[in-house]
């Protein structure tokens, strides 16, 4: 012990001397870091810099946890997560429940300050490099402060607007909310800025460009001219909107409501008018099999359909980003996966019949069948009790040679002669995992690779996840349109999106053709976070988010005279029943109360600026 103080003691004297004679030491500049000056002057360390802003994109919308289990689409099948404190309406200021790291209001709020500084460095006049690579990074800059900004605006309600980053020398960190106008008028400007700097530019995938700026700037003016942010009409459809003191904060107190459905138009149009989408352009339906391949290829930006992708957040298996792992997250049980967010029977009863008629269980045919003459996109969508799939693992290719999602239970013959009850390998009693099965009895297929040599527990996907997409420009444009009585014009684009997938026109007008259109909307854009959303700012919340969640319950009996000893879904020897049934209330009792247009501001961010007004009904 002493031989060891003597060491360090002569350790600290040769230390001091060494800094002693080295007045530059505590100066010495760390290896993994690079100066803000050096950033500033240098346009690959600018580049770099704002590529970095985009990390507030996280894995878009491939979290383990998705958006569509907080609403009419999906529950999320493992407990303890946060999920029902939202679907269920017990959000509060201390307690918001899930809250995605890209919707987080101090995330934003960060990722809103780096873009800052890159805007206010960037076009200062003394940056030293112009030309066209700055004007791109400084566009891109802009664009993703607009984008973080209408992150808060559509999940909070109107924000304090930060144009400028602040320093510590400020005189006040504390700033008011501005008005829902105020706010729109600001991300507007942002995207208008982006879209002329970006103009002309090449476009790097994974990042923002003239078109990505339309795209934003389509579904900011599309959602300011909807119910939620129309005061009047909030007021009118919600008692907790008509006696909050400061609606400007959420909505236009006033105003022509027609010339913000007409800003939304021009700006959807203004996006149709420099892209193509893909497969877009038929007067007629494709064939059923290639409506199938048409929506995979679109949901898998492949084969064509990335032509569909404005902005993407994009994944490389090489880099094992959790944003790979949907078939791990999603797939079935039977395969080892874990079943993460899986559809409800009220979706999947929104899919139509392959003729463009609604599904219906009081018709016997569709009763006895529910998955037989369904559209392409169900197909396209949805894992159902006898749908094809991947090759089972090694070790469980003996129980389904086939291949066959089996989400119910079935008779089989043992090797007694007795009829005994097989419990299907998807579900929560299967053989291979009797955990991480399904509650509804269906499985994500959409964004999941079909290809059995992705091995979903060890191998990444590519696919990307769609952050703008144009299919989404043209049902803005096709929402604008209806809502100015355009009906004939809004038929042409939905019916354009319809034939490509194998469906039939759509003839109807007026209100009619409006919950058509939303319909469309909900079936097209499904798992992309549209639907929490849509449902807010049409304000159908009540009736459709607050619906208890459901599923399916399937019995197979064997048919008279047959003998199977190895399950597998045939028609032809099991008579089939379905029921049915709502999602047990201590897994999920789903409820919907007007405060949850908006999420709560965290108590702490309350705390933190005594200028902050709570969103209604959180007080």
């Amino acid at each position: 012990m002493k031989t060891s103080k003597k060491y360090l003691a002569l350790l600290f004297a040769a230390l001091v001397s060494f800094t002693g004679c080295n007045d530059n030491f505590l100066d010495t500049r760390p290896l993994g870091e690079v100066s803000e000056s050096a950033v500033w002057t240098d346009i690959a360390l600018s580049e770099a810099f704002v590529v970095g802003v985009y990390q507030g994109f996280g894995n878009g919308g491939f979290d383990e946890q998705m958006l569509a289990s907080l609403t009419d689409e999906a529950i999320f099948t493992h407990p303890g997560r946060g999920i029902t404190t939202i679907t269920e309406a017990r959000s509060n200021p201390a307690d918001i429940g899930w809250v995605n790291g890209t919707l987080a209001w101090s995330n934003m709020y960060a990722r809103t300050r780096a873009a800052n500084l890159a805007i206010s460095k960037l076009s200062d006049p003394n940056y030293p490099v112009k030309g066209a690579t700055a004007d791109r990074i400084l566009g891109e800059a802009y664009f993703l402060r607009a984008y973080y900004s209408h992150q808060l605006l559509r999940y909070y309600g109107g924000f304090p607007i930060v144009n400028a980053p602040y320093s510590l020398n400020a005189e006040t960190f504390s700033i008011a909310r501005n008005t829902f106008e105020e706010c729109v008028n600001f991300i507007v400007g942002d995207l208008d800025q982006a879209a002329a700097l970006l103009a002309g530019k090449s476009v790097i995938r994974g990042r923002a460009s003239e078109i990505a700026s339309l795209a934003l700037k389509s579904r900011v003016l599309l959602y300011a001219a909807s119910d939620l942010h129309d005061g009047p009409t909030a007021k009118a459809k919600s008692s907790l909107h008509a006696s909050f003191a400061n609606l400007e904060i959420l909505a236009y107190p006033s105003g022509n409501r027609t010339e913000r459905w007409q800003k939304a138009q021009a700006a959807a149009k203004a996006v149709l008018d420099k892209a193509t989408g893909n497969q877009m352009g038929l007067s007629a339906p494709v064939p059923f099999e290639v409506g199938v391949q048409n929506y995979i290829n679109n949901s898998m930006a492949r084969n064509g359909g990335e032509r569909e992708i404005i902005l993407g957040r994009y994944f490389i298996n090489l880099k094992n980003e959790n944003g790979g792992r949907q078939g791990l997250f999603n797939g079935p049980n039977g395969y080892n996966n874990w079943a993460g967010n899986t559809p409800v029977q009220t979706l999947v009863d929104d899919y139509e019949m392959m003729d463009g008629t609604k599904f219906d269980w009081n018709n016997p045919a569709h009763a006895s069948a529910p998955y037989k003459n369904r559209e392409s996109r169900f197909y396209a969508s949805v894992l159902y009790d006898g749908a094809q799939w991947k090759p089972r693992s090694s070790a469980n290719q003996a129980r389904d040679p086939r291949g066959q999602i089996q989400t119910g239970t079935y008779e089989v013959v043992n090797s007694s002669g007795q009829k005994i009850t097989h419990f299907g390998l998807d579900t929560r009693n299967s053989p291979i995992e009797d955990w991480n099965g399904s509650y509804t009895g269906y499985y994500f297929r959409k964004f999941i690779d079909a290809n059995p040599a992705i091995v979903d527990q060890n191998t990444w996907q590519e696919v990307p996840w769609p952050v703008l997409r144009y299919t989404e420009a043209v049902l803005n444009y096709v929402e604008a349109s209806i809502e100015l009585g355009q009906d004939e014009e809004a038929r042409k684009w939905l019916n354009q999106i319809r034939f490509r997938v194998g469906q039939p026109a759509i003839t109807e007008s007026g209100d009619a053709l409006r919950q058509r259109y939303r319909k469309e909307r909900r079936i097209e854009m499904a798992y992309e976070e549209q639907r929490y959303h849509d449902a807010r700012r049409w304000m159908i919340a009540a009736s459709t988010l607050g619906r208890k969640a459901n599923g399916i319950n399937i019995t197979g009996t064997l048919k008279p005279g047959q003998n199977v000893s190895i399950y597998r879904y045939d028609p032809e020897m099991y008579n089939y029943v379905y029921k049915v049934f709502e999602i047990d209330p201590g897994k999920e009792n789903r409820q919907w109360l007007d405060k949850m247009y908006y999420l709560p501001i965290h108590r702490d961010e309350i705390n933190r600026n005594d200028k902050l007004i709570q969103n209604p009904g959180y007080d």
